[in-house]
């Protein structure tokens, strides 16, 4: 039985462990008395595990009909249809609300992205609280899977910079690693060697959250949230938990695992040398996290600002602390910002640093990690070619090298890079648009456009100059901010691999 359970479609199966997924919240709410709660969770967990018991038994003994690009279709699927039965218990357990409401919330938790409808966390329960962190990081946990089993040998989110073959199509030649193994044979072997990693991060986190003086579930919360790097919390971010610095300083260690995948894994890197410390993508990733604070601490010299107590040691250290674990935090998509972030805005006298934050959120982490963004790698080979492109015109015959950094980039890596950066560049001016004309204010849509293809939901209170109030967007807004999420997180160039021929062919 469990081998014919492996046959099934990649969608079945997702929908099969959600399904499952949902008795964690329902013995909480139980443990908490959240009655209500715990019973919503139980019978749409039931009903879940019934459906897809039904309908694997419906399936049993059929051979997969898809291609290649199948798996892709199946994960598409999910983020699309996945969350109408993740919300099915939100809604029953929060009846105040509306289905397309508690649709948005799952979207965007299970797309990592962290935005919610409800601006006051006080609105929703812990068994909520749980459910959407928990939703969230199964999301960031898909996307860790599907990075070495479905993406990769399909050339797509971002190793499209490094192979040889056109993104959307696995390589002719059929490589000298993966050619024997199959499609469901990837999978299986992506799962046995991440879950393990990804469940001992987490609890290795929350353990030390833990430690810090957080209550267990914002501890847990917090430590599924940085690994999937949603920035959900129940108590509205990190600024509200008890561990201060020491908490932030232990979240922030972990952020580094969104920056490069070769951090916990190298099931999918090709043609590297020299391990972490000579990754581009994790150097990029330093550098702008260093970099970004400390002008942000010089600016308070360099804008003549007026000085008096706050020049004081201790308020110098928390403003440089406040920023660097804030760019950390938004290079990586997570969107927690620290609680002395007041202290650096002040420090630098920023007046905008909304235009900062998407920025940082725009570059994004690295490939094949939880984070969204353009992505660092991507980010690099556009800058690899543009100084390649100033040496040839102080040196017109110079021939580069074939070596870049330990990682080989493909003779048409910074072109394809290009080509993302305008599909994403479209890809948010056409939501931008789409939210303008749908009667949202231009700041206000630009800031949630960034926020939804970036999946930066916390954007959407930092990134303005006041928190934007989702709730009160219309149903088409809604929707339109649903669609970018989903976009965000499985990038242009896979929805168009989804429309060629070759996914139709049995």
């Amino acid at each position: 039985m469990g081998r014919e359970l492996l046959q099934l479609p990649l969608f079945l199966l997702l929908f099969g462990a959600v399904s499952a997924s949902m008795l964690l919240p329902a013995v909480y709410g139980l443990v908490v008395r959240d009655h209500e709660a715990a019973r919503a969770f139980l019978y749409s967990g039931l009903l879940g595990t019934v459906t897809f018991l039904l309908i694997a038994v419906a399936h049993a003994g059929r051979a997969p009909r898809h291609g290649a690009l199948g798996p892709l279709m199946s994960l598409f699927s999910a983020f699309v249809f996945l969350p109408l039965l993740l919300a099915l218990p939100f809604v029953e357990a929060l009846p105040t609300t509306h289905f397309v409401n508690a649709y948005f919330e799952m979207v965007s938790a299970f797309t990592t992205t962290g935005a919610s409808m409800f601006a006051d966390p006080g609105r929703l329960s812990d068994t909520l609280h749980l459910w959407r962190a928990q939703v969230g990081w199964m999301g960031g946990l898909v996307m860790w899977i599907a990075a070495s089993a479905i993406l990769a040998p399909l050339h797509l989110g971002g190793f499209e910079v490094t192979s040889q073959a056109e993104p959307g199509r696995r390589d002719p030649s059929g490589g000298t690693r993966s050619s024997p193994v199959s499609p469901r044979q990837r999978l299986m072997r992506s799962i046995r060697t991440l879950v393990p990693i990804y469940l001992g991060l987490t609890l290795s986190l929350w353990l030390m959250l833990l430690a810090g003086g957080d209550r267990s579930l914002v501890a847990l919360c917090h430590a599924m949230s940085v690994m999937a790097t949603s920035g959900i919390s129940p108590v509205g971010g990190v600024q509200g938990a008890e561990t201060g610095i020491a908490g932030e300083a232990v979240m922030m260690l972990f952020m580094f695992f969104a920056l490069s995948r070769l951090t916990f894994s190298k099931d999918t890197v090709t043609a590297t040398q020299g391990g972490l410390l000579t990754d581009p993508e994790f150097r990029i990733g330093v550098a702008v996290v260093l970099g970004v604070p400390l002008i942000l601490f010089a600016r308070h010299w360099l804008g003549a600002l007026d000085i008096s107590a706050e020049e004081q040691l201790r308020e110098a250290a928390l403003a440089f602390w406040g920023a660097l674990f804030t760019v950390m935090s938004f290079l990586t998509t997570t969107g927690f910002v620290s609680e002395h972030w007041a202290e650096a805005r002040s420090w630098s006298g920023l007046a905008t640093p909304g235009l900062i934050l998407m920025g940082l959120a725009l570059i994004g982490g690295g490939v094949a990690t939880t984070a969204g963004g353009v992505k660092l790698l991507r980010v690099f080979a556009l800058y690899q070619n543009g100084v390649r492109e100033m040496e040839q015109l102080v040196h017109p015959h110079s021939v580069s090298g074939a070596g870049v950094s330990g990682r080989r980039l493909q003779s048409n890596g910074a072109f394809i890079a290009w080509i993302f950066f305008m599909l994403f560049a479209l890809s948010l001016a056409g939501v931008t648009l789409l939210l303008t004309g749908l009667g949202v204010r231009f700041d206000q849509a630009l800031v949630m456009s960034v926020a939804s293809l970036s999946t930066t939901g916390p954007l959407i209170e930092f990134g303005a100059d006041s928190p934007i109030r989702l709730i009160e967007l219309g149903v088409a807004a809604k929707g339109v901010l649903c669609a970018a999420m989903v976009i965000g997180r499985l990038e242009t160039l896979a929805i168009i691999a989804l429309l060629t021929p070759d996914l139709w062919r049995a």
